[in-house]
């Protein structure tokens, strides 16, 4: 009987809001928005960006491969790049997916 008692005086709980359910998921979709932002839209871009320059690399382009060599292409096969290597003229093969960036003059100058 005095169990009983305690538990019909206990508070009703209190009435949930209409966005209750909402409002409980807003945090997480706030950080799924700005990881969006600030991480996927950008890689996006970068590899975009990329794919552009791989699809558009001619011979005579001086380019870096992923490794850090420094070569100037001579000639283009599919997704085969011949790349000439100074100080000996050696030539390399190389995937195309293994050039990271076209070498520019700008990049001597700074040094």
């Amino acid at each position: 009987m005095l169990i009983s008692l305690f538990l019909f005086d206990a508070p009703a709980a209190p009435a949930a809001s209409p966005l209750g359910g909402l409002a409980g998921f807003l945090p997480i979709i706030l950080i799924f928005a700005i990881f969006y932002f600030l991480l996927f839209l950008p890689m996006q871009r970068q590899r975009k960006n990329t794919q552009k320059m791989l699809s558009t690399l001619q011979a005579g382009n001086v380019v870096v491969t992923s490794g850090g060599i420094v070569g100037t292409i001579v000639a283009i096969e599919q997704d085969v790049l011949t790349l000439r290597v100074k100080p000996d003229n050696v030539k390399l093969q190389v995937t195309r997916s293994a050039v990271s960036s076209l070498f520019s003059d700008e990049n001597k100058d700074k040094k």
